[in-house]
């Protein structure tokens, strides 16, 4: 009989994990689709912040540009790609902050002191790697395709940049999901070697395979340019020292 009831506790238990994932999980779609609304409204702006870059480089070279779309409806579908991106960005921390409440009850305290910074460095490590895009790598690749055009001359035909809405935003967006996605690199590692995986000892022996792995992901997570890929590859390659030293200071708690 006592049997029969730790199943029913047991099973009791498991469905009341699951109603409290549902309901965090509808709270944070919920936000989330609150916040598309709103952004949605400020579409314009948040528009006009993401071209800033190209804006900024075309004003630099005393350039007469323009962004084109060429169907009806492109014009307005980038206006809702924009508004879910910026409602995805703004609405992820609290998505972890949900996550965490519900796998919190569930663990120790040293538990809870070891995952508590990875929450916290997963959005700052995200911000950064966006905030790199933005303000230093989507100028410099402007630049440097803007290098490529070419001035009417007699029997020359000019050749301009006539960027399209919908592909020079869906360009900035992938590149900053790249590289905010890339930057995870040390709480991955990290992550591992608490799970006795890795040991900093294996990443410096392999850091010459890593090299080539981190110069291959940048080469398909951007376009085929120099400056986006050396862009993305150096602060990776930064990122892993730094996971070396992370790995390392683990190492030395854990024995301490």
């Amino acid at each position: 009989m006592s049997k029969k009831n730790n199943q029913n506790d047991q099973s009791g238990s498991f469905v009341e994990h699951l109603t409290e994932l549902r309901s965090r999980l509808i709270k944070s779609f919920s936000f989330l689709i609150f916040l598309f609304i709103v952004c949605y409204f400020f579409s314009t702006d948040l528009y006009r912040f993401l071209v800033q870059p190209y804006a900024d480089a075309v004003l630099a070279e005393n350039l007469d540009r323009r962004l084109i779309f060429t169907a009806l409806h492109e014009a307005f579908l980038t206006y809702l790609k924009v508004a879910f991106f910026a409602a995805f960005f703004i609405s992820s921390p609290l998505f972890f902050s949900q996550l965490w409440k519900f796998i919190a009850p569930g663990l120790y305290k040293n538990e809870k002191q070891a995952l508590l910074p990875y929450l916290i460095a997963t959005p700052t490590l995200f911000t950064l790697g966006g905030c790199l895009v933005y303000y230093l790598i989507m100028p410099l690749a402007i630049k440097f395709f803007l290098g490529f055009e070419t001035i009417a001359e007699p029997g020359v035909i000019a050749i301009q940049l006539e960027a399209k809405v919908n592909e020079y935003l869906s360009l900035v967006m992938r590149l900053i999901f790249a590289f905010g996605i890339s930057f995870q690199l040390p709480v991955i590692l990290s992550l591992l070697a608490r799970i006795g995986i890795i040991d900093s000892e294996y990443l410096r022996q392999r850091r010459k395979y890593f090299v080539v792995i981190i110069f291959a992901m940048a080469a398909l997570l951007t376009p085929p340019d120099p400056i986006t890929q050396i862009g993305l590859a150096l602060p990776l390659l930064l990122l892993y020292e730094l996971s070396i030293l992370t790995v390392k200071f683990i190492e030395k708690k854990e024995d301490a």
